[in-house]
């Protein structure tokens, strides 16, 4: 099973830049996009629905053109649920999950907090309200894979730029230290397992040479229960074209 994650940063830009030529080159079974940047009705083009998969669009209501989340899944589910229960955050198009069988497949867009004070203080209302959820997903019988842009990294290994960055959002202790407990508490980071030392991002910041100079952050996970732990089998961060200012972050799974 291969799962592909992707932070479009707008899905039309996105498609314009190829990545719909590539996806079809990569035979995922799920893939996950965030940040769509539309509304369903304005994704009449043929590529927006790709051939044989079953297509799940989870667009802003607050805001038109902001945000979104969608699933694109060769295997139809048995269920799409788009809400979880909080109308701030499920209004921004932030949240979408396929269940198949008894797997579920998460698209999740965490807020960011970089564009003021505001916004971090709803992100880290956000962080409260959902680790309930997790905890409860955890605890379940189901199993999940929870794709999607984070907006946190985790440690030092995770973004160039360490020491300067303590204080900027997304590499605030308080915000590590969130993440980090999900993990401790039993959430598996596929990267982080598949790949104890290593140091590659998924987003670099469009000012100046961040990409060429790969100076990056990790903040695009697939975060997984315990049981798909034994399962994972590779990963892979593909930079050649450049989609978005982050890099699809692709997984494969034992079947």
């Amino acid at each position: 099973m291969r799962i592909i994650s992707l932070n479009a940063n707008g899905i039309r830009s996105a498609a314009s830049k190829g990545a719909f030529d590539w996806l079809r080159t990569r035979h995922a079974d799920v893939v996950c996009l965030q940040e769509t940047k539309a509304q369903e009705d304005q994704l009449t083009d043929p590529m927006f629905r790709p051939d044989g998969h079953h297509c799940f669009y989870r667009d802003a209501t607050s805001k038109k053109g902001y945000s979104g989340v969608a699933i694109y899944a060769k295997r139809e589910p048995d269920a799409v649920l788009t809400e979880l229960g909080w109308d701030e955050f499920d209004n921004e198009g932030r949240y979408i999950e396929a269940r198949f069988g008894e797997l579920s497949v998460v698209s999740l867009y965490f807020p960011s907090g970089s564009s003021g004070e505001e916004r971090q203080q709803f992100k880290f209302r956000a962080m409260e309200w959902i680790e309930p959820i997790f905890d409860g997903w955890l605890k379940s019988d189901r199993q999940y894979v929870i794709c999607g842009d984070w907006n946190i990294v985790r440690s030092e290994k995770d973004i160039r730029n360490w020491k300067s960055n303590q204080k900027n959002s997304g590499c605030l202790p308080e915000e590590r230290a969130w993440l980090n407990g999900l993990v401790e508490r039993g959430w598996v980071d596929s990267y982080r397992t598949l790949k104890p030392e290593g140091e590659d991002y998924t987003w670099w910041s469009n000012r100046g040479r961040a990409r060429e100079n790969d100076v990056g952050w990790r903040i695009d996970y697939q975060i997984v229960s315990p049981s798909l732990r034994d399962r994972l089998r590779d990963c892979a961060i593909y930079r050649e074209q450049r989609f978005s200012d982050h890099a699809p972050y692709t997984v494969d799974y034992a079947d």
